[in-house]
């Protein structure tokens, strides 16, 4: 099963709500050359194309594949750390709102001792836990954001390569607008991108799974949520580029964190998407939650498994309100020729 998580969600019922967590490509053209000059420090050209977007075998907001073609665009090869998040920091003093006090005013019927700055941090009780109660899986973390991922008692030494977290929304803009001109991709570019040219195909790597048995991206393996067996070689987030680039040279389209794109959520817009470079509805409808206005992440997390949640598809899509943010969801930039 798939889910969204909205902060407001969590404080107002005092539990969380959804979370959570399919692809066939055919690039038409990919001849767009690259601009000239030198490449933006640590990113890499996507050349414009045509593709089919979507999937008829995944999820019903994933139908019906439609023919996108997108310009080309520059795009983060890995999704923003912890390091280059904190130099944003540093030089504009920027407070991410899971630093900040929730106001009481948007969150009336919480009790005053849950209006504290905080984040929403996965932490399933032990023992059979049913996939369908995924309320408890789990929890707002007083003290948790970026600085200290884990809650007060965590800090950032040796995660410095890791990718940002507990960053929503508005928080993933304004890194991106102080980043030289930098911008969100839309749901869009970072289909395309995901699939790094491939055609007909489930994974940013190809038809298997794990080619050759091994894994390709970071992901749950075990019995979620309480076994996790860590085959990958990772029991929590992974360094950033610890799995191979998909075909454009972009590493982690599948895995490790959800993405946020530009995009507004709504499960019905495929069918009326435009063709070229489309950039999403004009505003946000979620079934689950209709009074929440949710944007998209893409890409999957850790956390994603086989037994519940397919988010490490490229044509996979989740929804989140975007003042959340989540022990697993990032971002990387995008940047127009």
């Amino acid at each position: 099963m798939e889910y969204g998580i909205r902060l407001r969600t969590l404080l107002n019922l005092f539990l969380l709500t959804q979370i959570f967590c399919a692809g066939i490509c055919t690039p038409v053209y990919c001849g767009e050359t690259a601009p000239d000059g030198k490449a933006p420090d640590g990113m890499v050209w996507i050349p414009g194309g045509t593709y089919l977007m979507g999937a008829n075998d995944g999820k019903p907001d994933e139908a019906p594949v439609h023919s996108v073609t997108v310009d080309g665009f520059w795009m983060d090869k890995t999704v923003v750390t912890n390091e280059q998040f904190e130099k944003f920091v540093l030089a504009t003093g920027y407070v991410t709102v899971a630093e900040k006090t929730p106001d009481a005013k948007d969150f009336p019927d919480a009790p005053k001792e849950m209006l504290v700055a905080g984040s929403i941090i996965f932490s399933p009780p032990p023992g059979e836990v049913s996939l369908e109660n995924h309320y408890v899986w789990w929890k707002y973390l007083a003290g948790a954001n970026w600085r200290q991922p884990d809650g007060p008692a965590s800090d950032l030494k040796g995660r410095e390569k890791h990718p940002v977290v507990h960053v929503c929304f508005f928080d993933a803009e304004a890194y991106a607008k102080w980043a030289g001109g930098k911008r969100l991709p839309t749901e869009a570019e970072w289909e395309y991108a995901a699939r790094g040219g491939l055609k007909d195909m489930p994974y940013a790597w190809g038809k298997e799974l794990k080619p050759g048995g091994k894994w390709m991206a970071n992901i749950w393996q075990g019995k979620f949520p309480n076994e996790n067996t860590a085959e990958d070689g990772f029991k929590g987030l992974a360094p950033v580029a610890s799995f191979p680039a998909n075909g454009y040279g972009l590493y982690d389209m599948s895995g490790n964190v959800w993405q946020w794109v530009s995009d507004w959520y709504r499960p019905d817009y495929y069918k009326f998407s435009v063709e070229k470079n489309p950039q999403g509805p004009a505003d946000s409808l979620d079934p689950d939650e209709p009074g929440a206005q949710k944007r998209v992440t893409r890409g999957g997390s850790y956390l994603c498994s086989d037994l519940y949640c397919i988010g490490y598809r490229t044509s996979s899509r989740m929804k989140t309100t975007p003042d959340t943010g989540l022990c697993h969801t990032g971002f990387r930039c995008a940047r127009s020729k």
